[in-house]
């Protein structure tokens, strides 16, 4: 008896939480999550994997190994993964220098931060080219040196560079502020240096959230166009990134040859979504297993 009255407070409070629940239950969120998915998502890229199979192989080895889409891979990748390169870090830096100190100006610059998201990349692109162009105020006082830094894959760099810098920032700044100071404290205290804290309390805690921004910066440089096409010059071989090959291959007609093209960029970005997930699964379970 007194069991069963033990029980009943448990069995009340649980009706309670059902009775109170935002969302409905678990069958029909997942069923309207799956639509949504499928809608969004999957339908659409079923659509450009069927295009492209409409292609023979032949065909599609030679459409997406021809030289000049060749040169537009090496430049859309090579420059994607130097952009994420370069935000991974100067990222971390600014995160760290919001989320640890107080300044003047702070809102202002934490607000800056995410000017690429709400900036038209078109906007960004033509900006940049007449910041960097032999006649733009930067680039007028380096081309001189012979330095140029428009109309060549140099500008690819930059304009990835300013679209992918609040993917970095906005992904490691609420890790660093969930950070216990007092592990930083406890480890000065015990002699640790400012960079073996760093190196050995810090930055293991927020590596996962790094391989995040950079996943997401280098994705979002593979499908960039609006803000390269103004600064890259566009020149086949050297400074013609893929999306505009493929646009050039919609304005022909070519619908199976853009699809096939397409499907390149799409594979290797999600190959390299699941090694980055499994890098941040296995740094997390090596971290599970040191505490």
């Amino acid at each position: 008896m007194a069991s069963s009255t033990a029980m009943l407070p448990t069995a009340v409070s649980a009706d309670i939480r059902k009775s109170r629940r935002v969302l409905p239950g678990f069958k029909i969120t997942l069923g309207f999550t799956l639509f949504y998915l499928s809608v969004i998502v999957l339908i659409p890229l079923s659509g450009l994997f069927s295009k492209t199979l409409t292609m023979d192989w032949q065909h599609f080895v030679a459409a997406v190994s021809s030289p000049r889409v060749v040169a537009s891979y090496r430049l859309t990748f090579g420059a994607s993964f130097l952009a994420a390169l370069v935000n991974t870090f100067f990222g971390l830096v600014i995160a760290w220098v919001l989320v640890r100190y107080q300044f003047f100006g702070k809102k202002l610059i934490d607000s800056l931060v995410d000017l690429p998201f709400a900036l038209p990349t078109a906007v960004a692109g033509i900006s940049l080219t007449a910041l960097l162009a032999s006649n733009g105020w930067v680039g007028s006082l380096l081309e001189p040196y012979g330095i140029a830094l428009a109309f060549n894959p140099n500008g690819v760099v930059i304009a990835l560079t300013f679209i992918g810098l609040p993917f970095v920032v906005r992904t490691v700044q609420p890790v660093l502020e969930d950070c216990e100071k007092e592990l930083e404290e406890a480890a000065m205290c015990l002699g640790a240096s400012a960079w073996q804290t760093f190196s050995h309390v810090i930055f293991p805690t927020i590596a996962p959230a790094l391989l995040t921004g950079f996943a997401m910066a280098f994705a979002r440089g593979v499908g960039e166009y609006g803000s390269v096409i103004f600064i890259a010059g566009n020149m086949p071989m050297v400074s013609e990134i893929t999306p505009l090959i493929i646009i050039g291959k919609l304005e022909q007609y070519d619908y199976a040859g853009a699809t096939a093209v397409a499907s390149v960029l799409l594979i290797v970005s999600f190959v390299l979504l699941l090694v980055i997930n499994g890098l941040q699964s296995w740094q997390r379970q090596r971290l599970g297993a040191q505490t």
